[in-house]
C-alpha cells in the first residue's frame, strides 16, 4: 500500500540551537520523492503511535532522509523525537505533496521566501538543482531564495547556501534577522523577511510575468508576503504556499 509506512530509525542529529536541530533518518528501504514534499514521520510511545508532519531538507539524490525541527514545548511529538538516541525506531510514510518547483510554466525566475524551519523544502529544491549541474543538467533557472529568522543562529543552512551561492551563478541568498539588535555583530539584512520582498525583486529586476514565488514558514508571514505580492502584480497562480 503506498501510505504504508517504512520502518526507519535516527542515524544522527546536529543540533543548531536551544530546541532547533537537523535530523537524519535511515530509512529500511530506498523511497522516492520529490524536493519540496514532506513526510509524516511516527514515533511508537506506550503503545500508541504520535505523529508530526515535515518537510524534506534532502535531496531525492541524497541517501539519508534529513529534516529541520524545532521542539514545541506542548507538543508530543517533537518532545518524544527530540529525546530519542542515535539508532532509535520510527516510521516514515511515503513522501507527499505539492509544494514543488515550478518546472511547468517555463518562467527562469523562482522567489522562495522563508521563515525558520520553513526554509526546509527550498533547501531540498536548491540541493537538487546544485546536485543535477554537477551531472551536466544546466539549471536553465534563477532562485532567489530570501530566509528570516529572529537570531542569526537559527538559520540551520547558513553556511551550505551561502556556498553553493557563492560558486553558483543562479542562486541568490538572502537572510534577515528580524532583532538585529540582539543580534551582536550582524551586517547582513534585518526586519522581518516580509519587508525585504519588493527591495530584492527591484534589486533582482524580476517581474511578475517572468517569476513564480514560494512562501514557506509561520501563517503571519504568508499572509503578508501574499498580499505584498499581489499588490505588485502576481496572480495567484504565481504564488505557493506551504505553512509549517
Amino acid at each position: 500500500m503506498r501510505d504504508r509506512p517504512i520502518a526507519a530509525r535516527l542515524d544522527a542529529r546536529r543540533a543548531i540551537s536551544d530546541g532547533l536541530a537537523v535530523f537524519f533518518l535511515a530509512l529500511e528501504h530506498a523511497v522516492s520523492f520529490l524536493p519540496g514534499q514532506h513526510a509524516h514521520l511516527g514515533i511508537r510511545d506506550r503503545g500508541k503511535l504520535i505523529e508530526g508532519t515535515y518537510s524534506i531538507v534532502s535531496s531525492p539524490h541524497e541517501g539519508l532522509l534529513e529534516f529541520f525541527i524545532e521542539r514545541v514545548d506542548d507538543d508530543r511529538f517533537t518532545a518524544r523525537l527530540f529525546r530519542l538516541e542515535p539508532g532509535s525506531a520510527l516510521l516514515v510514510k511515503p513522501p507527499q505533496g505539492r509544494f514543488l518547483l515550478d518546472r511547468d510554466s517555463g518562467r527562469p525566475h523562482h522567489v522562495m521566501i522563508a521563515t525558520g524551519t520553513g526554509v526546509a523544502p527550498f533547501v531540498s529544491m536548491v540541493r537538487t538543482v546544485s546536485i543535477e549541474e554537477g551531472r551536466n543538467r544546466p539549471p536553465g533557472i534563477r532562485i532567489a531564495l530570501l530566509h528570516g529568522a529572529s537570531y542569526a543562529e537559527r538559520f540551520g543552512y547558513d553556511a551550505e547556501l551561502r556556498g553553493i551561492a557563492a560558486s553558483r551563478p543562479w542562486l541568490t541568498y538572502v537572510p534577515a534577522v528580524s532583532r538585529p539588535s540582539e543580534n551582536p555583530g550582524w551586517d547582513g539584512e534585518s526586519g522581518r523577511i516580509e519587508s525585504i520582498i519588493e527591495e530584492a525583486l527591484d534589486r533582482l529586476g524580476w517581474t511578475p510575468r517572468d517569476t513564480t514565488a514560494y512562501l514557506c514558514g509561520h501563517a503571519g508571514m504568508i499572509e503578508k508576503g501574499e498580499k505584498i505580492l499581489a499588490d505588485r502584480g502576481f496572480h495567484e497562480t504565481q504564488t505557493r504556499a506551504e505553512r509549517t
